[in-house]
């Protein structure tokens, strides 16, 4: 059965940045990432291949910071909820 999504996705696109940054900590470097697709409730990201993320941090995109947690992997792709 398919399931409606809650939130629309928007690839970012004309003055958005397609980029991020993933603070994990505040004594941790931070971490770029792209930013695949991104909405109210989550978004797609993607980082460099061997990046070791925890399940919880913070990604500052756009002038935002949000609280994320990891809902989905896949290769250097991951889904995160707001």
């Amino acid at each position: 059965m398919r399931q409606e999504r809650r939130f629309i996705r928007v690839r970012p696109s004309g003055n958005l940045s397609r980029t991020g940054k993933i603070i994990v900590d505040s004594k941790s470097p931070v971490i770029e990432c792209g930013i695949v697709d991104y909405s109210a409730g989550g978004a797609c990201l993607q980082v460099a291949p061997g990046t070791l993320l925890p399940k919880r941090f913070e990604l500052l995109y756009s002038g935002t910071k949000k609280k994320c947690r990891v809902v989905w992997t896949n290769g250097i792709r991951l889904g995160v909820a707001f």
